[in-house]
C-alpha cells in the first residue's frame, strides 16, 4: 500500500512561517503543524526568495523556471543541429579525399617549366 503525500495550502504554509517569525521555535511549530522541521526551513527559504510568488500551486511553474526550460530546450535543439552539421562536414571531407585519390592529378601537369 502506497503512502500518499500530504498537500499543504499556501495559507497553511504562510501561517506556519508567520508563527516562526513571531518567535516560536522551529520544533514547536513543527509539532503543532505536524510537519518535519526541515520542511519549515524550506518554506521559509522559499518565501524569502520569491516573496508573494512563493508557493504557486500544483503544476504551476514560476516564470523563471519556465524560461529556463525554454532555454534548455533551445540549447538541446542547437546541439542536435551542430551534431548534424558536423556529420555533414565529415561526409563532405571524406568525399573530397576520395575524389582527390581517384581523380588524375591535373594540377601537376599544368605547372611545367618552360
Amino acid at each position: 500500500m502506497a503512502i500518499s503525500r500530504r498537500k499543504f495550502t499556501r495559507e497553511f504554509k504562510e501561517a506556519a512561517i508567520r508563527r516562526l517569525d513571531l518567535g516560536a521555535s522551529t520544533a514547536e511549530v513543527a509539532r503543532a503543524c505536524e510537519v518535519n522541521p526541515n520542511l519549515l526551513h524550506r518554506w521559509r527559504k522559499e518565501i524569502r526568495q520569491y516573496g508573494v510568488k512563493a508557493f504557486p500551486g500544483m503544476g504551476v511553474k514560476r516564470a523563471e523556471e519556465e524560461r529556463i526550460g525554454q532555454l534548455e530546450w533551445k540549447v538541446g535543439q542547437q546541439a542536435l543541429e551542430i551534431d548534424s552539421l558536423r556529420r555533414c562536414l565529415q561526409h563532405v571531407e571524406e568525399q573530397r579525399k576520395l575524389q582527390a585519390l581517384t581523380s588524375p592529378r591535373s594540377s601537376m601537369n599544368g605547372s611545367k617549366k618552360k
